[in-house]
């Protein structure tokens, strides 16, 4: 699936296609296990009935799912594939994007998958999961050596409709970015499928603090910003947040969400973007790491 010259890892585009293919419904299926452990601590520190009752039903559901190899949710949402290239890492990048988007359309006629993608003008559904810009790949480079990592997240229209920007005025502080995020919070209420993860992107560019933002919402839990003023505003906004009493699924109680993440850029001396983008409690991702020793799958 993968070659391994003396010093260099040689991607192969098929294992690339197949992976993706699996990630896509291995995804939809199994949710991660850090995200399953802050359903347990969520329903342990909830003082509602009426929000406990929910929080087991929610739990329940996960476990039919992965009993009946059936999927989490019915909305497949968009394809999102997160490409982390190592050194010493050899691929063609066009193959590489080629094969991911078979793998998506692959995943969606041979399973088979609800396609949820539509042209925005038309509106009509070629059934593949796949359109213009669609799987939406994102790549990015670290030092690990000899590694590819291809993570896949799933996102719903219920959680990404819960997306919203603001150029926020530097002389307003800290404050703003507070005011602005537990507002959207009460904004998005029950639509978002809460309890959710929160993510902030603040600062960059309008489009590269919104990007943030998602990365933030699809972080794992337990994970926190590496920016000490970054997970300082975390912590604050998760007790924050988790004091509105919106709760799972809106109908009220202390679970609103799993936590607030954060995700920070340098941004220009006039300007301080804020962005928020939510992640529903079905928190769903997968994700393949290729080594000389082969592909392992894992969340």
């Amino acid at each position: 699936m993968t070659g391994a010259a003396t010093d260099r890892l040689i991607i192969d585009p098929r294992a690339v296609e197949e992976a993706a293919k699996l990630l896509y419904i291995r995804a939809l299926k199994l949710l991660p296990d850090d995200i399953k452990r802050g359903f347990a601590r969520l329903d342990a520190g909830e003082t509602d009935g009426t929000a406990k009752t929910v929080l087991a039903t929610m739990i329940e559901n996960i476990a039919v799912a992965e009993r009946n190899d059936n999927l989490l949710c019915q909305d497949t949402g968009i394809p999102i594939y997160n490409v982390t290239i190592g050194r010493d890492v050899e691929v063609d990048g066009a193959a590489l994007k080629a094969a991911i988007r078979r793998g998506v359309e692959r995943a969606t006629r041979e399973h088979p998958l609800r396609s949820s993608v539509v042209h925005p003008i038309t509106r009509k559904n070629e059934q593949t999961s796949c359109g213009a810009q669609v799987p939406v790949i994102n790549i990015d480079f670290s030092d690990r050596k000899r590694e590819l990592r291809l993570e896949m997240i799933p996102k719903g229209s219920g959680s990404e409709n819960g997306s919203f920007l603001k150029m926020a005025i530097p002389a307003e502080g800290v404050d703003a970015i507070k005011a602005f995020v537990v507002d959207r919070v009460i904004e998005a209420g029950g639509k978002v499928c809460p309890p959710t993860i929160v993510g902030v992107g603040v600062g960059g560019t309008s489009d590269l603090c919104v990007h943030l933002a998602k990365v933030a919402a699809t972080r794992a839990l337990g994970t926190h910003c590496a920016d000490p003023a970054g997970a300082k505003l975390e912590a604050e906004l998760s007790q924050a947040v988790n004091a509105l009493g919106i709760g799972p699924q809106g109908l009220g109680g202390d679970s609103t969400a799993f936590a607030v993440h954060v995700e920070i850029a340098a941004t220009h001396i006039t300007m301080n973007p804020v962005a928020v983008n939510i992640q529903c409690h079905s928190a769903r991702r997968a994700s393949a790491t290729f080594t000389p020793g082969g592909v392992e799958i894992g969340t």
